[in-house]
């Protein structure tokens, strides 16, 4: 209950702060089955080895990698716009899912409650959140909050869109969230480790993020830039490692108020450690910056993705100053270590806002093989120097990584624990250069296709690098067809193919096939 008691407190002090015009008519008594959608879809993949990497990737865990796999899914939704023209809204969702050859027989993608207060929203369940400052339909993902793995049941503060700051005359803009919640993947871990390899069970989840955005579109100037900060952690639970003589080692994490803070604010150590104390939990995060030139016809923009793990790889910067001897855990020197800024996704999107054979060009280029040079070494009382590398994204010697239900949480590129065929839950190609293109358009009435293509030439990891260097090529070719009229109104079908070509993820090929209803209810 702690969790909500600090949600609730943090309500209390910015909600009032989210104050503008809404219509003061519309209050009282909210009809909650007014406003109701629903969605109805089924889908079905057939490959030749596994479902190839853009058949499965980024549709928020819901895949498989089984040869043939499908489900069908029904979801009934009451939007927060069904209220927006009240100072306060009510929102509610259930999305389920039949699988099969899936990792679970009965999913339940989302359910969730909301509730909004003039531009201020506290969501409570699992719900499905888009990518922050990309494009959703054709980058390759964000690498801390990506859409690759299934939601997380949390509670959560937020500003969902841009709030215009009172005071800038209408050229900054801020939005955010704060939320904890907890991992449903303890069985799934159980099963795939055989309880042989590490695991974790009942591990809480932090997340938090914040965009300022710099621009005014009440004046003419097409420039805007947005900057954003995001956060993550794991921490709690119950880990188990291997002890090396058949058994496990037990590391029970601190779940009071203390270690909420610790995820809020890094700080802390984790059980078993000593001398050497690094924050508690697995800490990962991103600094984003994207500028926009917007114009009447089209828009451009190019924005970046700086990944860090650690102090090290987040500032760049890293202490070096310890004294020798007695006083070798002493701070004696103003000396520092700058790492080379290396690790970083880039990209650029094109938008045309008109609908023609191309409406929307992505490419990126993803690297991450430096993370902090492949040297650590902390200080010791005859060696004073302390380097942080070996950083080892995704990954984490207590927790299981940056992973739920065995997809990673953010940038599918980085290869997943559920290709692992070992039954153990790590990011086994951390270190990689990558290029990544995606197109989209809509040459004709109803219809719509996307394409996506990555080049990929991945090293594994510090610990467990490959022998040689290991490429791969990813395509998908993707349509989708809209039906209209009174009868078929709603209805959309749509097709993919995909494949994978190379040692990283193996020479996969596959057909995916997808029908959907969707509409309003009306009571």
């Amino acid at each position: 209950m702690k969790i909500y008691f600090l949600v609730l407190f943090l309500l209390q002090i910015v909600m009032p702060l989210f104050a503008q015009d809404f219509d003061e008519d519309k209050k009282g008594y909210i009809p909650l089955a007014k406003g109701l959608e629903y969605d109805i879809e089924m889908q079905s993949t057939f490959s030749e080895g596994r479902t190839p990497l853009w058949l499965n990737a980024n549709k928020y865990g819901l895949s498989s990698l089984d040869n043939t796999n499908g489900y069908l899914r029904a979801g009934v939704f009451r939007p927060l716009r069904t209220d927006s023209a009240r100072r306060w809204g009510m929102g509610y969702g259930l999305d389920v899912a039949v699988p099969y050859n899936f990792t679970s027989d009965f999913v339940v993608q989302q359910a969730f409650v909301e509730g909004r207060w003039l531009h201020g929203v506290m969501t409570v369940g699992s719900k499905e959140y888009p990518m922050e400052l990309k494009n959703n339909l054709l980058s390759s993902g964000s690498q801390t909050l990506g859409i690759n793995a299934r939601p997380i049941p949390q509670v959560r503060i937020a500003l969902p869109e841009y709030w215009t700051l009172p005071f800038a005359k209408g050229w900054l803009h801020l939005k955010g969230h704060i939320a904890y919640g907890r991992m449903t993947d303890d069985r799934w871990q159980h099963e795939f480790t055989d309880r042989k390899n590490k695991y974790a069970d009942d591990v809480l989840f932090h997340s938090k993020a914040g965009y300022l955005k710099i621009g005014n579109e009440d004046v003419f100037c097409p420039f805007s830039l947005e900057l954003g900060l995001e956060m993550a952690a794991t921490f709690g639970g119950t880990a188990y490692r291997p002890d090396g003589k058949g058994g496990m080692t037990v590391l029970k994490g601190d779940t009071g108020l203390g270690a909420y803070w610790n995820a809020f604010v890094p700080g802390g150590y984790d059980t078993g450690e000593t001398t050497y104390q690094n924050v508690e939990g697995n800490h990962v995060g991103s600094w984003l910056i994207r500028m926009n030139w917007d114009t009447d016809m089209w828009r451009f923009s190019v924005y970046a993705d700086k990944y860090f793990e650690d102090h090290s790889a987040m500032f760049q910067l890293d202490y070096d100053g310890y004294g020798q001897g007695e006083e070798w855990d002493e701070k004696k020197k103003s000396r520092y270590v700058l790492y080379d800024f290396k690790d970083i996704m880039l990209g650029m999107e094109l938008n045309i806002k008109y609908d023609r054979w191309i409406n929307d060009v992505v490419f990126e280029y993803i690297y991450s093989k430096y993370q902090s040079g492949p040297i650590y070494h902390d200080h010791t009382n005859t060696i004073s120097d302390h380097i942080g590398g070996r950083d080892n994204f995704y990954n984490h010697s207590i927790y299981t990584g940056w992973q739920h239900w065995g997809q990673v949480i953010g940038n599918p590129l980085y290869r997943s624990p559920i290709y692992n065929e070992d039954g153990t839950i790590m990011v086994k190609d951390n270190r990689f250069m990558a290029f990544h293109l995606g197109i989209d358009g809509r040459p004709f009435p109803r219809f719509m296709y996307r394409v996506l293509a990555s080049w990929q030439e991945g090293l594994g990891t510090y610990d467990e690098p490959y022998e040689n260097k290991r490429n791969n090529f990813s395509l998908l070719f993707e349509g989708e067809y809209a039906f209209g009229g009174k009868l078929l109104n709603g209805w959309k079908v749509k097709g993919g193919y995909g494949m994978d070509l190379g040692a990283i993820l193996g020479d996969n090929y596959g057909f995916q096939v997808t029908v959907s209803k969707c509409g309003l209810l009306n009571f």
